[in-house]
């Protein structure tokens, strides 16, 4: 095989791949198509709530941030090339300012599908300032994690309230283990 038809035959398994997760995380009910800012708000809430009855330690965390970046519902699928798609708000002192999606994209040797929820905490207002100038802020692997997806919850130590950022994984549901944010990427959207 020729290396021009293995490249032609890689970019449209390539985009195969992704018009398929497109379609999976379209029937996952994770807001494509619902741009509704009072549907993101009211999903919003209830995250917020389950996240606080379910890790108690958080509320002293959001007490504590500058502001919080809350996605309720995030879907993630891949087949070797994977990818995820949510919608959330950003709320300063428990009001929102914005609206955000999230994308992830990644290739590897993965099978599944999975839905999560998560919350930023900016702990310091450099860090918000940042996330709010961006055009397009990617979560890196420096990110700290108070609850992850194994479904412990970290305790917040002095160490941890140091870093400029602080993310809560949970609610997972479905076939893939290992939620991360590193690689995820927020824009700013008009609902």
């Amino acid at each position: 095989m020729s290396s021009k038809s293995f490249d032609r035959m890689s970019r449209r398994g390539f985009t195969l791949s992704l018009l398929a997760g497109a379609g999976v995380t379209a029937a996952c009910g994770n807001g494509v198509g619902s741009n509704n800012g009072a549907t993101i708000d009211a999903r919003v809430d209830s995250t917020l709530n389950q996240m606080y009855n379910r890790y108690p330690n958080t509320q002293t965390l959001a007490a504590k941030s500058t502001g919080m970046l809350v996605m309720p519902l995030v879907t993630e699928a891949g087949f070797i090339f994977g990818g995820a798609y949510g919608r959330g708000a950003l709320l300063i002192n428990g009001a929102t300012v914005d609206y955000y999606s999230t994308v992830k994209g990644n290739a590897g040797l993965q099978i599944g599908a999975q839905q999560y929820a998560h919350v930023l905490f900016f702990m310091t207002q450099d860090a918000l300032s940042g996330f709010r100038r961006s055009s397009g802020w990617a979560a890196g692997a420096d990110l700290e994690y108070v609850v992850r997806d194994d479904g412990n919850s970290i305790s917040a130590d002095t160490n941890t309230l140091t870093s400029p950022v602080l993310a809560a994984v949970f609610g997972q549901a479905g076939l893939r283990i290992g939620a991360t944010l590193e690689g995820t990427k927020y824009t700013r959207i008009i609902p």
